[in-house]
């Protein structure tokens, strides 16, 4: 059943809401929220280290991205999400209820700031409902 359900992804959908995703973020951790994200994990930008490795942490992030959109694909087809109001139904509950809580879960034990739970909770409700919104009509 799961090699039917690989093989029958609809990867160039899932590529370009990938694409979007990724895109989402650079808008998102860039001129709407940096500032507040940079403060809230406590990142110290003119340290040398801090700006060490970002390109593999793009490309790693992009990877994550494309799996997130796999799943959301998987979910797509098996909940029949074929129109807009559906696909921002289930990216609010599947942002909601999976991504923000875990990474809230995770930000309670490392004692972050509330603000840094909403920008990286909501980055990834926002980030669905376009992914789901993309392949929910894509024709």
């Amino acid at each position: 059943m799961f090699q039917e359900i690989i093989s029958n992804l609809p990867w160039l959908q899932i590529l370009v809401a990938s694409i979007a995703y990724f895109a989402l973020g650079a808008i998102w951790y860039g001129p709407l929220f940096s500032k507040a994200w940079i403060r809230g994990h406590g990142i110290n930008i003119n340290d040398a280290d801090a700006k060490k490795g970002v390109a593999q942490i793009m490309i790693t992030s992009f990877f994550i991205l494309v799996v997130i959109c796999i799943s959301l694909a998987i979910i797509q087809d098996v909940a029949s999400i074929n129109d807009t109001m559906q696909a921002v139904k289930w990216g609010a509950f599947l942002g909601l209820g999976f991504a923000t809580t875990s990474t809230s879960m995770t930000y309670v034990y490392l004692k972050k700031p509330v603000s840094t739970h909403l920008i990286d909770g909501l980055y990834h409700v926002v980030g669905m409902i376009i992914a789901l919104i993309i392949m929910a009509n894509w024709q």
